[in-house]
C-alpha cells in the first residue's frame, strides 16, 4: 500500500472536515443573526456577508477551485463584482422610494391585511 498516497487522502479528508465544520458554524452564525433583530440594511448586510463566506468555502474545497490558474480567479472575481452591484441595485432603489411607505407592499406586507372597505 502506498504510504504517501493514503497520507495525502487522509489530509483531504481532513481539510474537508475542517471545512464542513466552518460550514455548520457559519449556518449557526447565520441564524443567530436572523434573531438579533437588526436594522434592515444591517442585517442583510450581515446575512450576505456570511452567505459570501459559506459560497467562498464550498467553491474552494468541495468544487476544487483553490489550486485553479490565475484565469479561473479572474472570472470569479468578475461575477462576484457583477453580483455586488446586481444587489446594490435593488437596495438603492429601496433606499430612493422608502419602503416602508408603500402602502401595502414593503417590509410590512406580512404584517397586517389590508384595511376593509365599509360596503354599507
Amino acid at each position: 500500500m502506498n504510504t504517501a498516497a493514503s497520507t495525502n487522502h487522509s489530509a483531504q479528508i481532513k481539510s474537508y472536515l475542517m471545512v464542513f465544520g466552518a460550514l455548520l458554524v457559519l449556518t449557526v452564525a447565520t441564524v443567530t443573526a436572523s434573531y438579533l433583530r437588526l436594522p434592515a440594511v444591517l442585517g442583510l448586510m450581515v446575512g450576505l456577508a456570511i452567505a459570501t463566506v459559506k459560497a467562498s468555502l464550498v467553491a474552494a474545497f468541495f468544487m476544487h477551485l483553490k489550486g485553479e490558474r490565475l484565469l479561473i480567479y479572474g472570472l470569479l472575481g468578475l461575477t462576484f463584482l457583477f453580483v455586488v452591484f446586481l444587489f446594490t441595485l435593488p437596495m438603492i432603489d429601496m433606499s430612493a422610494i422608502g419602503i416602508n411607505r408603500m402602502p401595502y407592499g414593503g417590509a410590512n406586507a406580512m404584517a397586517a391585511p389590508p384595511p376593509a372597505t365599509a360596503h354599507h
